[in-house]
């Protein structure tokens, strides 16, 4: 790397919005760590925290994941260690992680093992924040791919910027921005093969769906959908406060423990506040994360109330009593033989939903996994 690299627009760019994103999370003293995958994005990240970082008393490190996944990923993680180095970065770690597919694939398999991995290594090392180098393009793809898979809100509102001690500080950056400051810094960055492997959906939006909305309908596609996950991620946190504020209201505990919903309470809420109450109910009462369809069929307990019965979740059992609607925790299974009919199959996109009715009327509802090579997040 040069001693003094010219300061271009992208490299200014790239240096203030780091600076806000640093101000704002850490002290002075404190430690930031980057996620540093040697690519174009995270190097540009990592080369504009090590000069912000000092600037305002703050340290900053990186860590390096390494997933094993590709011939000579040791190499790249070292040579990606050692440019943190060069450029002032410390502390500077490697974690090499063991990926283990659960079904789930093996990009959803891997992202998961990643951000393990770098949550410890945050604690290990008592840092406030982590940076990660998600640009305006990785923004916009995964809207795109929320969109089309019919994934719901949360998909829809993509990345955000503070997540916990996650922040992202390039969601407003083009990728060509990036790139364009390391060459201006003189930094090389590393070519990840698997981002130009058309097997993997987000490298065929990047590369064939993206082009093509630009060439149909005009520029500005890629910044359009990220303003949109802003705009929806502003509406959606509004009303998952309000949410709260009335799920305070309605919510109760059983004499047996499980968790209690009152049905007039809930009738009276617009959909997208019963949504979210019910939602509320399983994420902070027994920590599972619900869909759409979910909620739908928990809802309508209360909403389309005819005697039926129970609804199963992942994990939990949701069933009318006495004008409450009531969630315990449930042993999940998958129905077989003569006590389960499927009702109704339906797909968005490349997920799949199947509803089972059991025997004594109780209705079960299950996701099916995306299939491999299907990264749905980044």
């Amino acid at each position: 790397m040069p001693d003094r690299p010219r300061l271009t627009p992208p490299v200014a760019d790239i240096r203030r919005t780091v600076r806000v994103s640093l101000k704002a999370a850490a002290r002075d003293g404190e430690l930031v760590l980057v996620g540093l995958s040697g690519g174009g994005d995270s190097l540009a990240l990592a080369a504009a925290t090590a000069f912000e970082a000092p600037r305002i008393g703050v340290r900053a490190g990186a860590v390096i994941i390494d997933h094993q996944l590709q011939e000579g990923s040791a190499e790249v993680a070292e040579r990606a260690a050692a440019q943190a180095r060069e450029l002032g970065l410390d502390p500077v770690m490697v974690v090499r992680v063991e990926v283990r597919d659960d079904g789930q694939g093996p990009e959803a398999s891997a992202r998961l093992a990643r951000y393990e991995a770098l949550e410890a290594t945050r604690q290990q090392l008592g840092a406030v924040a982590l940076l990660l180098g998600h640009t305006l393009d990785d923004q916009a793809e995964t809207v795109l791919l929320g969109l089309a898979r019919g994934s719901g809100g949360k998909s829809l509102h993509g990345m955000a910027p503070v997540a916990g001690p996650l922040l992202r500080p390039l969601l407003g950056i083009r990728r060509t921005a990036t790139h364009q400051a390391c060459a201006d810094m003189g930094l090389e960055p590393w070519q990840d093969p698997h981002n130009h492997d058309p097997k993997y959906t987000r490298v065929r939006v990047r590369e064939r769906v993206l082009p093509m909305l630009e060439e149909e309908l005009g520029p500005g596609i890629s910044e359009a959908l990220a303003r949109t996950a802003t705009t929806l991620r502003e509406d959606a946190e509004t009303l998952d406060e309000l949410a709260l504020e009335w799920a305070r209201e309605i919510i109760d505990e059983n004499e047996d423990g499980r968790i209690s919903l009152d049905v007039g309470g809930l009738v009276t809420q617009p959909p997208a506040l019963r949504q979210r109450i019910c939602r509320i109910v399983a994420e902070q009462g027994f920590g599972v994360s619900l869909s759409r369809r979910h909620t739908m069929a928990v809802a309508a307990l209360a909403t389309e109330w005819h005697g039926q019965g129970p609804v199963d979740l992942p994990g939990i059992r949701v069933e009318r009593e006495r004008g409450r609607i009531l969630f315990g925790a449930a042993e999940a299974h998958e129905p077989n033989g003569d006590d389960a009919t499927t009702a109704d199959t339906a797909t968005a996109g490349t997920r799949g939903t199947r509803i089972v009715t059991r025997a004594g009327g109780a209705t079960q509802i299950i996701d099916e996994p995306t299939p491999h090579g299907e990264d749905e997040t980044r």
